[in-house]
């Protein structure tokens, strides 16, 4: 397999690094385009950028299935690689592009049906603008998510491979797209109409479609560890299972920040709607400095699967210590940008003074959660490596529904806007406590095992 000089030598630093660089950039466009799409609707009105805020739940939910199900899809395929079983590597990525097709059509009904009652249930009396400019841009997200989900497919491929480079060009080209079409599309340039919020939801569409087709091209030519076999084919259960039961615990572990999102955004609405659009802009925020994260745990996790499988435990750890390192200095990056410069961040958004006064002190109590998440985030992918991804479930549970919506209710009723904030540095605090003892039980049950 041509991997094997790649994840089986390397050195890990070296490897880990060759790895993530180039997912780290292009999730670092990807969270680029993230802030410059709320700076954009920012500029139609707060009630545009709240609306946005409130549909953040739900694309978070559209979002975990992708990335969960990729999860799943590149864990397996990696591992096969490094048992060299070339029959399961192809099977497992036939499988996983059928079961991609059907999670789109289920969030596209998704999106013809419950966006309405959405957010019903978030606004108050008095904010039903805010609804139906959330409808109307929530409902063109998810029915045309079909671009999303094909460019998480096919780029999770890339990097069960190694190739990881053609992964950060597709994302950066369709970020690109995005960026691009987002103020002719809103603000009508170039001959186009104005479109408003709906044209900052269709700028995203297109810019999925291209980063989509770019991702299919890079796999048909470049992608020869994987040999697509769609002739006479049938769905394999066996398979299909084996990806779920490492993606089900990923897809629930994600969607319980949608659940969570969901909760915040009902307790600051009860208090104050410029809250809630703080609490948007805090996301998209925190994306820049997260997704760099993330984008390292997509270099991590086949590199880990694949020496697991090939029973290199040294290797294994020592990726894991890299992991741990360059995690920590992406986070600390955050935690000086949200202490040190809150009013300049805020000031991107177009924000207003009564913004400015919630906001200011909110990013800078939020930012201590920055000095713990490196250790959590790095540790659950290890789990999801070695298929212990219930152990992520458990710590993702815990943090967001067990501890911080109810610190975060109980919080604003003790002192409101001044105390909710301090529900994130809480929660990360115990996140931190859980991973370690499940991380000690993995190590008893399959590490010390393989010595």
């Amino acid at each position: 397999m041509e991997q094997e000089n790649k994840m089986g030598v390397m050195p890990e630093g070296k490897l880990l690094l060759n790895m993530s660089l180039p997912m780290m950039i292009s999730m670092l466009v990807q969270a680029l385009y993230n802030i410059v799409d709320s700076i954009f609707v920012s500029q139609i009105s707060e009630d545009a950028l709240t609306a946005v805020s409130l549909a953040f739940s739900l694309q978070t939910f559209m979002i975990a299935i992708a990335a969960g199900t990729g999860v799943g899809v590149n864990a397996l395929v990696s591992r096969a690689l490094g048992e060299k079983n070339q029959k399961r590597v192809n099977a497992v990525a036939t499988n996983g592009i059928f079961i991609y097709i059907l999670s789109y059509l289920f969030v596209a009904i998704m999106g013809l049906l419950v966006v309405r009652p959405f957010y019903q249930f978030q606004i108050n009396p008095g904010q039903e603008n805010i609804m139906e400019l959330g409808v109307q841009y929530l409902t063109i997200a998810m029915v045309g998510s079909f671009g999303v989900f094909a460019q998480f497919i096919f780029e999770r491929l890339l990097q069960a491979t190694g190739r990881t480079f053609f992964t950060m060009i597709s994302q950066m080209v369709g970020a690109i797209v995005n960026l691009i079409f987002d103020p002719i599309m809103i603000f009508g340039y170039f001959g186009c109409p104005k479109m408003g919020i709906a044209g900052a939801a269709l700028a995203t569409i297109l810019g999925q479609i291209v980063a989509a087709t770019v991702a299919i091209i890079w796999n048909v030519k470049k992608n020869h560890d994987i040999h697509f076999e769609f002739k006479g084919f049938r769905p394999n259960g066996k398979i299909i299972a084996d990806i779920y039961k490492i993606a089900v615990p990923s897809i629930i572990m994600q969607s319980i920040g949608s659940v969570m999102t969901t909760g915040m955004n009902l307790i600051l609405m009860g208090i104050n709607s410029t809250a809630t659009a703080v609490f948007g802009v805090y996301f998209k925020l925190q994306s820049f400095f997260f997704m760099p994260v993330f984008g390292l745990n997509n270099g991590l996790i086949p590199i880990i699967s694949y020496n697991y499988g090939a029973k290199k435990k040294k290797r294994m750890l020592n990726t894991l210590k890299y992991g741990y390192i360059i995690a920590f200095i992406l986070t600390f990056i955050g935690f000086l940008g949200f202490m040190l410069i809150p009013d300049t961040l805020l000031g991107l958004f177009s924000a207003s003074k009564e913004m400015l006064k919630i906001g200011v002190p909110a990013l800078r109590k939020i930012s201590f959660h920055y000095l713990l998440a490196w250790y959590c985030i790095i540790t659950l992918s290890f789990f999801q490596a070695l298929g212990k991804a219930m152990y992520s479930l458990y710590v993702s549970v815990a943090r967001q529904l067990v501890v911080l919506l109810p610190v975060a209710y109980v919080l604003s009723k003790l002192g409101g806007l001044s105390l909710i904030w301090w529900c994130f540095p809480v929660a990360e605090l115990m996140s931190c406590a859980i991973s370690t003892v499940c991380f000690v039980l993995v190590y008893k049950k399959i590490l010390k095992k393989m010595d």
